[in-house]
């Protein structure tokens, strides 16, 4: 299966400026590309191929308005050019409904949160005997390596995000995989806000509300940015406190979802969860909360694990009643408000957690619709 390892760099101030450059003329190159592309449909002419937008790259090397273009790796223009056609290709294959439907691509700018280039096997890149990752007209950068790659990749991209912290990512095809641990638990997850899941076994793990908990900080260098006057240096430091301060944000609740949903399908051999309308509910006033659960990074890494590992994953359809039936006998209750955690059944007494029944339901069905 295909696994992306990052890493984070460290590159030198000369380091830093070689990447910047490199990130200008690929962004340069893939405007250019757009430009050509979109003044050819104003026009009513064929789209131009790929290959012709590549050869006018190369021309355009030669002329002392885009001469500069040669002083990074040639690679990294041509797969500007790539991801231009990679755009082009998931917008129309979304008019055709062979994929869900995205916007038209537009122009890049150097204000863009997020820069990245990729360097392939042509570009001659390579890890050093000594640890750093060389690439071409840049230099041998540090890298903090944090885990071991189990095999040698055969591209590089190298990002760098709205915090002003780089990174390279690796995109490598393995066949080695860590044996789990062998077991036949079964467990169904109910994810909420209060707790942000708990599973049928009874387990609650609260909800560490990680952008609520940084609200005062956020709002204090929020504070700051909105005084510094426009197109200052002040106000460009002000606004990489706030990226960083949010990118802290991110990391912390990516860090807690790798955690809990690799011990999840660690533990048990099946995994069930409820598929929830984020979109919808981001629509209330619940929306800060539940951007901040992060509830569709959490399910799309107990997917991708269960696959990894061998285990079974299903999600259960958000019109499935949950909440209303009993897991005992099955009695349907009825809908109830969300103020009421605790309740019996109507038909056997039984008394239950909201939550942790809702939970067990979504184990019954789970295991229905995979067998």
């Amino acid at each position: 299966m295909q696994l992306r390892y990052s890493y984070r760099l460290c590159p030198t101030r000369g380091q830093g400026q070689a990447l910047a450059r490199a990130f200008g003329c690929a962004r340069v190159v893939y405007n250019d590309a757009l430009r050509v592309r979109e003044t050819a449909r104003e026009a009513g002419l064929p789209f131009p191929k790929a290959a012709e937008l590549s050869a006018a790259l190369t021309e355009a090397k030669r002329t002392p308005e885009r001469v500069w273009l040669g002083e990074v790796s040639a690679v990294v223009l041509q797969q500007s050019l790539r991801d231009l056609e990679a755009a082009y290709r998931a917008f129309f294959d979304g008019l055709a409904g062979r994929r869900p439907k995205v916007g038209a691509p537009r122009y890049k700018s150097r204000k863009d949160a997020r820069q990245s280039i990729r360097f392939t096997a042509n570009a001659r890149w390579c890890i050093t005997d000594g640890g750093k990752l060389a690439l071409p007209k840049v230099g041998e950068v540090r890298v903090r390596w944090s885990r071991r790659l189990p095999c040698t990749p055969s591209s590089v991209t190298v990002i760098k995000d709205a915090a002003g912290r780089y990174f390279c990512s690796f995109v490598v095809q393995t066949t080695e995989v860590p044996d789990p641990p062998a077991t036949t638990a079964e467990v169904g997850i109910d994810l909420g806000l209060t707790h942000f899941a708990v599973t049928s076994d009874g387990r609650k793990v609260t909800s560490p509300r990680f952008l609520r908990r940084a609200e005062k900080k956020l709002k204090k260098a929020q504070q700051a940015l909105s005084r510094k006057q426009e197109g200052s240096a002040n106000r460009g430091k002000a606004r990489a406190r706030v990226a960083r301060a949010h990118a802290q944000v991110a990391d912390a609740r990516r860090e807690f979802h790798h955690q809990l949903s690799t011990m999840l399908v660690r533990e048990n051999q099946a995994v069930y969860v409820e598929t929830l309308s984020v979109k919808g509910l981001a629509r209330t006033r619940l929306a800060k909360s539940v951007h901040d659960a992060g509830w569709s990074a959490f399910t799309g890494m107990l997917e991708y694990k269960a696959a990894r590992y061998g285990r079974t994953f299903a999600r259960v359809d958000r019109a499935f009643p949950s909440s209303q039936l009993c897991s005992h006998c099955g009695y349907r209750d009825g809908p109830k408000a969300l103020h009421i955690r605790q309740w019996s059944c109507g038909q056997c007494g039984a008394e239950h957690d909201r939550d942790v029944n809702a939970a067990r339901n979504i184990l019954h069905e789970g295991r229905r619709i995979t067998t």
